[in-house]
This record gives structure tokens, C-alpha cells and sequence, in this order.
């Protein structure tokens, strides 16, 4: 990686009139493996190389990228880039960001087993492994897609205060979707498993073992399952559940722009506005966090894209809103400090907020003392599909692997319950939370074009009074 193309980046903007301007060098290998009904259907085997330069002139914001990686070409498009920002008509609005220490660092994610090792065989193998352990179980499962990717990225980022940082972030994924038959009825379900660092990772999951107990359980619910009981009664909910509704209900309507209104056409609206922070809005013993310093984890970073250290944010803290998620635009106009929160998802992209690891705080239970005390209710482990508003309020979910609640155990497996409800009244519902924090991969969209991210949602099991299941 030549990082003196990036810097060279940086004084010719300087130089063509930018009042700011930083550079993000990224070297990427991709590799992907699709397998279908036990056959590989795709894969891919890429590599690139590119810089993506944003700027500021006449408190306008520009950005550019090119994969032609030369100082001939670097000029060609930030003097044609430059020019085309400076003669924009103005919107009413002027860029300015916060000052921010400006960093010089170097950090990568150690691989205990080194990606590179790993052959395409090897991969095919552990594919075809956690294809023989469904067979194995005898379950009809007519409908299997499963993705297997790593990627391995080096990036540096400067600026023209003096930010300097080079980072090695290694990258395991897997994806798969399932559709399971039993008892002359349907279910399906999917999930993804992320994490940063080497083939290590991927042996902890131990895909075989997953698939095995996903179709299990899900034959278990289609061919013992009931249907659910509806009406007002406590819910309790596994860490996929809870996880889900941290980045939905939380993480994204807590995105500052969003809450200014800078989303609206693409990502969409926010329901939390600048007056709530300090405000209570959920239980006092909720506390959501954004984290991207959580060592091996998918969304895992120590500097985000504009140069910014990284550190854990307490979204709500004790029920209150606490903080919002920033970048160094938003944060000069709310008057305070970027939080770390600006992402791209690869060179051609302009970084924009994001989050990174969010999740809520664990609580004092075991998970089967949240049972307790509950005559009948419904246990929701995991989910087979969610969905919520652009306004990140009203919200639905609907249960994968579900069981009835009586006398305080779980008993009868019961079919897709379904809990609809408002972020402004689920959050104060939840009266109690479990000490089995999980964190759980995701790949996360947001922007225009659509930026695809890896990140991670979590949490403990929680318990919620009140609330109507369907």
C-alpha cells in the first residue's frame, strides 16, 4: 500500500483551494463461497484497491474516488471535483466539523489462523460437513442457502490536521437461510454469524452443531406447536430478540442525522428529537450500548473514517436517552465532540453515521428465574421475521422458536407468536434482564447508494409486563 498517494491526495486538495480534506486508502481481498441445496453454486475471489477523498471548499462538501491509484489521475478528478462543489448552489446549510485531536496510530486484529492459509477446499469441506448434519437429523429441509466470506482489509486514513492511522482488519461471515417441512406446515429461518480476526473464529461457531440444532428445534415447534394464545401477557425474550430491537428501536433512531432530518429521503425519520436527551424512555434498569472496541467483534474498529477515536457510547443509560450517535458534521452543529461514529462500507463510499456494536446491558437474572412468577406467557428465543417503520417507532416481531410460559416454566412449543408495539411503550415495559448477554452478527444498510456494513446487536433475555401478543 503506497500512503504516499494518499497524502499527496491530501496537499493537492489543499492546494486547489480545500479549506479540509481527508484521504481513505483501503487494499481489500473478498472471497466468497455459495452453497445451495449441497451444491456450490457461486464464488468469488476478488481484490481492490482504491481512495475515496472528501473535502471542504467555500463550506461546501465534496467527495471523490478513484481505483486508479496514480498522481495524474488523483488531480484530474479533485481538480474536476472541486470545481463542480465550489459551483453548487447552496442548500442554506455549511459544512463545518468539530476539531478533534488529531490521531497517528497503527492497529491491526491478530489471526491465530491465518486467512490465508485456510485453502478453498477446506471451506467447501466445513460446507459440505454442515450439510451432512442436517441430513443427518432426517428432517426435510427442501430449502437450503448458506454463504461462507472473509474478507482481509488494510486502510489508511489522513487528514489535513494531522491524522495519520493505518489499520489491518481481517473479516469472517456466515450467512444461511433454511426452510424447514414437519407436520404439513412451513417455517423457515436464517441468521448470521461475523466476527474480526482469522479461520479461528469460524471453528468456535461450529456450523455443523448450529444447523443440527436449528433444524431440530424447528421440526420440534412445527410438529408439537400450538397456536398462540393472543392478548396481554409477559413476554419474555431471548438475546437474538432483544438484539434486534437494540439496533432497530435504539441504535438507528439515535443517529444524529436521522434526528436532524438528514436521512428522511433515504433511510428514513427518526422518533427520538434533541429535547429527549436527559429525558427517561425506558425502565430504569435499560442501558443500550454502541461499542465498536469489543475485541473479534463483526463491527469492530479503533478509528472510524474521519480519523476519530473510537469508544463505547451509552445510548440510554438507566432509562434516559443519553447520547446520540456522531460524526464530526453533526457534532459541530449540536455543539459537542464526534463520538467515532462515521463509517463507509469501502473506498468509493462517503462515510456517514453508523453503528458498530450495539447492544443492551446484561441485568442481575438467570434466565429461568425471568420465568418465575409468570402463571402464562410466552418465552420468544428467537425470531423468523421483524420489521418496523422509517420512523424507527412501531415495530413487529414475530417468533421463530417460541414455547408457552405456565406456573413459571416453559412448556408447550407454540407457532409465530407475534408482539407488534411501539418503541415508546416497549422500552418501559421491560421490568427485568438477564446476565446472558449474547452478541450476535448483522450486516447493516443505510445511504444512498446503499451501504452495506457489518456490525453487531445483542443482549441479555428480558422480560416485559403489559404487552399484547398475537
Amino acid at each position: 500500500m503506497d500512503e504516499d498517494i494518499a497524502n499527496f491526495s491530501i496537499e493537492q486538495a489543499r492546494k486547489l483551494g480545500a479549506s479540509y480534506a481527508e484521504a481513505r486508502l483501503e487494499s481489500t481481498t473478498a472471497n466468497s463461497l455459495v452453497m445451495k441445496n449441497g451444491t456450490i453454486e457461486a464464488s468469488s475471489f476478488d481484490s481492490f484497491e482504491g481512495i475515496g477523498i472528501r473535502f471542504i471548499i467555500n463550506k461546501k462538501l465534496g467527495f471523490v474516488s478513484t481505483n486508479e491509484l496514480t498522481k495524474k489521475r488523483i488531480s484530474e478528478i479533485l481538480e474536476k471535483g472541486l470545481k463542480i462543489t465550489k459551483g453548487t448552489k447552496s442548500l442554506g446549510e455549511n459544512t463545518q466539523l468539530s476539531k478533534e485531536k488529531a490521531q497517528q496510530a497503527k492497529y491491526e486484529v491478530k489471526q491465530k489462523i491465518q486467512l490465508a492459509d485456510i485453502g478453498v477446499e477446506q471451506k467447501i469441506q466445513l460446507l459440505q460437513d454442515a450439510e451432512k448434519a442436517i441430513q443427518d437429523t432426517k428432517v426435510s429441509v427442501p430449502s437450503r442457502y448458506v454463504v461462507l466470506s472473509d474478507t482481509d482489509c488494510t486502510e489508511y486514513f489522513t487528514n489535513s490536521d494531522g491524522a495519520k492511522i493505518l489499520a489491518h482488519v481481517p473479516k469472517m461471515n456466515f450467512y444461511y437461510f433454511l426452510t424447514i417441512n414437519a407436520n404439513q406446515k412451513v417455517t423457515q429461518r436464517y441468521w448470521v454469524y461475523g466476527a474480526s480476526g482469522g479461520w479461528e473464529q469460524v471453528l468456535k461457531w461450529n456450523i455443523p452443531k448450529i444447523f443440527t440444532e436449528e433444524v431440530t428445534s424447528m421440526s420440534n415447534i412445527l410438529k408439537k406447536g400450538i397456536k398462540t394464545p393472543q392478548g396481554v401477557m409477559p413476554i419474555v425474550c431471548g438475546p437474538q430478540v432483544s438484539g434486534i430491537m437494540a439496533h432497530e428501536s435504539c441504535g438507528h433512531p439515535f443517529e444524529a442525522d436521522r434526528i436532524l432530518g438528514r436521512e428522511a429521503a433515504q433511510a428514513g425519520e427518526s422518533y427520538v428529537q434533541l429535547a429527549m436527551k436527559g429525558k427517561k424512555m425506558a425502565s430504569s434498569i435499560v442501558s443500550i450500548a454502541d461499542d465498536p472496541t469489543i475485541t473479534n467483534s463483526y463491527g469492530y474498529f479503533l478509528y472510524d473514517n474521519e480519523g476519530v477515536k473510537a469508544r463505547r457510547k451509552l445510548l440510554i443509560k438507566d432509562g434516559k436517552v443519553n447520547e446520540f450517535l456522531q460524526n464530526r458534521e453533526t457534532a459541530f452543529e449540536l455543539k459537542t465532540k464526534s463520538n467515532g461514529s462515521s463509517r463507509a462500507s469501502d473506498f468509493e463510499k462517503e462515510p456517514i453515521i453508523r453503528m458498530s456494536n450495539t447492544f443492551m446491558l446484561p441485568g442481575d437474572y438467570k434466565e429461568e428465574e425471568l420465568f418465575e412468577g409468570i402463571k402464562k406467557g410466552i418465552y420468544m428465543k428467537n425470531f423468523m421475521e421483524w420489521n418496523i417503520d422509517d420512523r424507527r417507532l412501531n415495530q413487529k416481531y414475530t417468533g421463530a422458536e417460541a414455547y408457552l410460559i405456565e406456573n413459571g416454566e416453559i412448556s408447550t412449543p407454540v407457532i409465530s407468536p407475534i408482539l407488534e408495539v411501539s418503541s415508546l411503550k416497549m422500552y418501559p415495559a421491560i421490568d427485568a434482564m438477564g446476565k446472558n448477554l449474547e452478541l450476535h452478527a448483522g450486516d447493516c444498510g443505510k445511504g444512498d447508494p446503499m451501504q452495506g456494513i457489518p456490525v453487531t446487536l445483542g443482549g441479555p433475555s428480558i422480560r416485559l409486563q403489559g404487552l399484547r401478543i398475537k
